[in-house]
């Protein structure tokens, strides 16, 4: 199951703050699409990865986006 989550327009630090937030509500697995506009987002989104552990499937920049896929990791026992 793939959740999108659209920020655009959102300046740092809502995006982050936000994907953290969504993060919380998935299961170990599922996946975020993360579509946010702020240039930070390249620093604070990947920040927040490494820090929760999760896994970024996919980014990608254009002029108008930049989108995360974000697989959530699998609980441990």
């Amino acid at each position: 199951m793939t959740t999108i989550l659209d920020l655009t327009g959102l300046k740092c630090p809502m995006p982050v703050l936000r994907t953290r937030k969504a993060l919380q509500t998935l299961r170990g697995g599922e996946r975020l699409e993360v579509h946010c506009t702020d240039p930070m987002a390249v620093i604070d989104i990947p920040t927040l990865i490494n820090e929760t552990g999760d896994r970024i499937e996919r980014r990608e920049r254009s002029d108008e986006r930049i989108v995360f896929v974000i697989e959530k990791r699998a609980e441990s026992c």
